[in-house]
């Protein structure tokens, strides 16, 4: 008989929720649309964007063809700071997701209470005495549940999904953000490093040099002045070698945070790479991206968009705060002063009931609420907006400095393959005393700075294409999510799945 009425209790709580279901359908405020942006057709005109081989730019770092470059990039991945910590957020958000997915369904409880206690020997009828000692059992099953007539948990819900949703885009951006940061250090390391060779090498036949002016000198083939401005341009280039040391070794440092390196890691001469940057494969033009795909596949557009989408739902939310809720409840279960007879029919207790509250006069609480989740709506919109705007600007120049870069690097190199010839030619008229010394400083000095622009323009051309990649949005993929492509190695549901 109990189980009969346990079984009939399930049914009715049942059909109570399925009978007000209905209702749930209406949810206030304004579904979310994308804000309209008058977006150009074709970027300005240039050598960088291309429409062939999309499917070999996915990990884009790897087209560098530098082995150490991709292990520190696998490492920056794994154990950056901000990456972590942007990760952390995501499982954050993925948890208050579940809690208002969870507010949308019944919750189920149980109740048991043991008492003992002595009842009032004036409500007993005895003046004089004490009343009477017992005991009381009770156990019950209850039910309790919010009917979303209002589509106020469903609102809740979908902003809970607009902020998991933008959080695993955050993740992306961080995440994109330190391997462009990682890979510019790189060349920028790389490039500190050769400088340094450069002087070295330059250091060597400055020496040389001089020693030959001060046998010349010892001999009276010159006077003082020569030998001096020979010592003098010595020492010069020896004074660069501790500062241009020095750079090498902080950008050492700093690509070693970038990749999440431990204090221990750090001071033990971590493997970096040794690349000549020249010597690197170039990855040339890479695929067409229209500006209409830019909001797609920038992931911090695409986490400013979400917060836009929760903010809607937000709205939504408080105007369903200022109507009724209605709520349900249902208990069943038994009551008895001796434990044995408490699951005995006569023991059994039960109650169904509905109720509605709301408020009546709250003074404009919930009307201000309304007012400030609209106003921040709007603040959401103007910082998509904003964002969006300088996405497309960050595209711009990354477009202006990968041509500019380019064309300095050819110009660069025509020049320096005159500045050698030129130094050479020089060199051999000066010991053969066919020119002065100073003649043939002037073509040592072109030729040094020759090799230093060249070296720091190859940093230059890898450093844009690194940034163009990063303005772009990353790689490029087939796959597709809620509102567009998703940039390549990015996977939102190994972050949103529960």
């Amino acid at each position: 008989m109990y189980r009969r009425c346990f079984f009939l209790f399930r049914m009715v709580a049942v059909l109570l929720v399925f009978a007000v279901l209905p209702l749930a359908g209406c949810a206030l405020g304004p579904d979310y649309r994308r804000p309209a942006m008058s977006l150009p057709d074709a970027w300005p005109e240039n050598t960088a964007l291309r429409g062939e081989g999309a499917e070999d730019w996915q990990d884009w770092w790897r087209r560098f063809d530098d082995s150490a470059l991709d292990k520190l990039v696998a490492r920056a991945v794994q154990d950056n700071p901000d990456v972590r910590m942007q990760a952390a957020r995501v499982r954050e958000a993925r948890a208050r997701l579940g809690y208002s997915t969870a507010d949308q369904f019944p919750t189920v409880g149980i109740q048991a209470d043991a008492i003992r206690q002595q009842a009032s020997g004036q409500a007993a009828g005895l003046s004089q005495g004490r009343g009477p000692v017992g005991n009381l059992f009770s156990l019950a099953g209850v039910l309790s549940y919010e009917v979303d007539i209002w589509g106020r948990l469903a609102r809740e819900r979908e902003a809970s999904e607009a902020l998991l949703q933008g959080s695993v885009y955050a993740h992306e951006a961080v995440r994109l953000a330190v391997i462009a940061e990682v890979v510019g250090t790189y060349f920028s390391l790389q490039a500190a490093r050769r400088e340094l060779e450069i002087t070295r090498q330059a250091l060597g036949i400055l020496e040389e040099t001089y020693r030959l002016e001060a046998i010349r000198f010892k001999h009276g083939q010159v006077d003082e002045l020569v030998l001096r401005q020979a010592e003098s341009e010595l020492e010069a280039t020896r004074a660069m070698l501790p500062l241009q040391h020095r750079q090498a070794r902080m950008l050492e440092g700093a690509l070693g945070i970038l990749a999440g390196l431990s204090p221990a890691e750090l001071l033990a001469e971590p493997d970096m790479g040794t690349r000549i940057l020249a010597n690197m494969r170039d990855p040339g033009g890479m695929p067409l991206v229209l500006p209409s795909e830019l909001l797609s596949r920038r992931p911090d557009v695409r986490a400013v968009e979400e917060a836009l989408r929760a903010a809607s739902a937000r709205i939504g939310i408080t105007q369903a705060e200022r109507l009724p809720k209605l709520n349900l409840a249902a208990l069943l279960g038994g009551t008895s002063v001796e434990a044995d007879d408490l699951f005995t029919s006569s023991a059994r207790t039960w109650s169904l009931g509905v109720g509605a509250a709301g408020p009546l006069l709250d003074f404009g609480r919930n009307k201000a609420r309304v007012e400030s989740a609209e106003a921040q709506f709007a603040q959401a919109e103007i910082d998509y907006m904003a964002t969006v705007n300088q996405a497309f600007n960050e595209v711009r120049d990354a477009l202006v400095f990968y041509q500019s870069s380019r064309e300095y690097m050819d110009t660069v190199a025509r020049q320096l393959v005159i500045a050698r010839r030129t130094e050479e030619l020089a060199d051999i008229r000066y010991r053969q005393g066919l020119v002065r010394f100073i003649e043939f400083l002037d073509a040592h000095r072109t030729r040094l700075a020759a090799e230093q622009n060249l070296n720091n323009a190859v940093r230059d051309v890898f450093s844009a294409t690194a940034t163009l990649f990063k303005a772009l949005g990353g790689g490029w993929t087939g796959e597709h999510d809620r509102a567009g492509m998703t940039p390549v190695g990015f996977h939102p549901e190994s972050l949103t799945k529960r």
